[in-house]
């Protein structure tokens, strides 16, 4: 392990353990230690969300992937938490529980060639630690690739493996998701693809709220995504519930001046109209 200083909820620095792919972060949202994943080291991604924290962020796919080292990398990260002195000095008390392996790190991880052999290797080392079942498999994904059949099938191997989809869900209308995610898919698109990894996986909403030249999204914006809402329970899609968060890091994009943190109680009383409309929600300020 490269570093020993503790970890904390805003240190997800990807080079922390000195590996290529794996890198732990004590996660607010997970509530524990979760085992970071990276599919993108080259910092490329087919978005660009104005809030990312990936430095020299580009626009573009995975690169092929080291599998083997990939496995020997996440093989040493767990032996580490659960048979060294991993969590006693690096990890804040309260906060040393191993929650879940996930797929995240400076890019869409969807994007890589692999996916779908990732996952197999990842459910072979959670076997063979016992692990597979008893912690969480977790994909933070835009969703822009969920239509690929490489994906589908990773996607059905996360399932058998408790897994979870974070779906990216900042907007629910064109402008918003221009503005927000630098993308010119249509909200209807991605609706579709959601109601398709939905199917596939168990889901969450993963939805980022911020302020804008101290502005926060235009009551438009919000009717147009609590109306998405009430469609996703109308139509009976089976979505779990909404992660609810606001900015913890600053962002490392040019738009980042423009962005601040919403208080705690602006997420609140969207997170009750929200589930006014029909879903749970989990709010992390």
């Amino acid at each position: 392990m490269a570093r020993t200083a503790p970890l904390t909820s805003r240190d997800h620095d990807r080079d922390n353990a000195g590996m290529r792919y794996v890198y732990p972060v004590v996660s607010r949202r997970a509530g524990g230690v979760s085992v970071g994943v990276n599919l993108n080291p080259n910092n490329a991604c087919n978005w660009a969300c104005v809030y990312c924290q990936v430095p020299n962020l580009t626009r573009g796919t995975a690169p092929d992937i080291d599998l083997e080292r990939l496995e020997a990398e996440l093989r040493a990260m767990l032996d580490a938490i659960l048979h060294g002195d991993f969590m006693q000095t690096r990890v804040p008390e309260g906060a040393r529980r191993l929650n879940d392996v996930a797929l995240s790190g400076n890019g869409e991880p969807t994007s890589a060639k692999a996916f779908p052999d990732v996952i197999e290797r990842i459910g072979r080392v959670l076997t063979d630690f016992d692990l597979a079942g008893r912690i969480k498999v977790v994909l933070i994904t835009n969703g822009s690739l969920i239509d690929r059949p490489r994906v589908q099938a990773g996607l059905r191997q996360m399932a058998a493996l408790n897994g979870e989809i974070w779906f990216k869900f900042d907007s629910a209308t064109v402008a918003g998701m221009r503005m927000i995610n630098q993308t010119r898919i249509s909200p209807e698109k991605q609706f579709a693809r959601l109601a398709l990894a939905a199917r596939l996986c168990p889901t969450w909403l993963q939805t980022c709220v911020f302020a804008r030249d101290g502005e926060p999204p235009a009551e438009a914006e919000q009717e147009a995504y609590l109306a998405a809402v009430a469609r996703i329970v109308h139509e009976r899609i089976p979505v779990r519930g909404v992660l609810l968060y606001g900015l913890a890091r600053p962002s490392l994009q040019p738009q980042a001046p423009r962005l601040s943190a919403l208080p705690a109680a602006w997420l609140e009383a969207f997170a009750d109209r929200i589930r006014a409309a029909g879903l749970a929600v989990r709010v992390t300020p």
